[in-house]
């Protein structure tokens, strides 16, 4: 009991490194970026760390096919895609820092 008493105490001793810490990880996700591609190259969707959408991208490829409707599935496949790419980024960042701050793998964000 006095263990995890021991435990508790040494994280609460830690918050300003924990903040220090989340805003350095905020900073890095804003910097990084990750792409989702679909139909062979013929969309890409890049977006940030954060998920923010920083841009699409169809090729002529794409937009000679004059079909909205594959255009539509394309973009959202690739976003998908990007997404994934970014769940994958964020549990990795996160360990990171919570390693940086000394916390137990537990207290991460888990792969989601």
């Amino acid at each position: 009991m006095f263990g995890q008493m021991g435990q508790l105490m040494s994280l609460l001793g830690k918050t300003d490194k924990m903040k220090e810490e989340f805003g350095k990880l905020l900073e890095r996700l804003d910097r990084t970026n990750v792409e989702g591609q679909a139909g062979g190259g013929m969309v890409t969707v890049t977006l940030t760390g954060k998920f923010n959408v920083k841009s699409v991208r169809l090729t002529d490829e794409a937009l000679a096919l004059k079909d909205k409707e594959m255009l539509e599935d394309l973009i959202a496949a690739a976003t998908a895609q990007a997404i994934e790419k970014g769940k994958k980024l964020l549990a990795d960042e996160a360990r990171k820092s919570a390693a940086e701050v000394g916390l137990p793998a537990m207290f991460a964000i888990p792969e989601l």
